[in-house]
């Protein structure tokens, strides 16, 4: 063998070493993925959402217990404007900014969303009540 081609052979060896080295996993625990707050989109909303709980108060601000500016009834459909992540106690929720009889915030589990007011509407009308 040649001089050349074992320095060759070393630098692949060394090359795999790197490439392998690279893929191991550092992570440790649990990952939490948490969505970024929406962005700019073509659209100024999201979607249509519909309540899906009997009644929910609509907040000022994303959080627990916040100052109600009123309530929403299951089956009505509203623009869910933005989405946001809010970290409540150690726990991560999401909430939505919705429009409807009146503008404000609510928990993401309260209301499904969909792409358009006709398949919200169609939604809330074969809900049960």
């Amino acid at each position: 063998m040649r001089v050349g081609s074992i320095r060759s052979l070393g630098q692949v060896f060394i090359l795999i070493m790197l490439l392998a080295g690279s893929c191991t996993r550092t992570t440790s625990g649990n990952v939490s993925i948490v969505p970024p707050p929406t962005p700019l989109l073509s659209r100024q909303f999201i979607g249509y959402g519909v309540i899906n709980v009997s009644y929910t108060h609509v907040t000022e601000e994303p959080v627990p217990n916040g100052v109600s500016l009123g309530y929403l009834r299951k089956g009505s459909v509203v623009q869910v404007l933005e989405r946001r992540s809010v970290n409540n106690r150690g726990t991560v929720e999401i909430w939505v900014l919705v429009n409807g009889v009146c503008r404000g915030w609510l928990r993401e589990d309260l209301v499904q969303v969909y792409s358009n007011e006709a398949q919200a509407k169609t939604a809330a009308e074969t809900m049960d009540r």
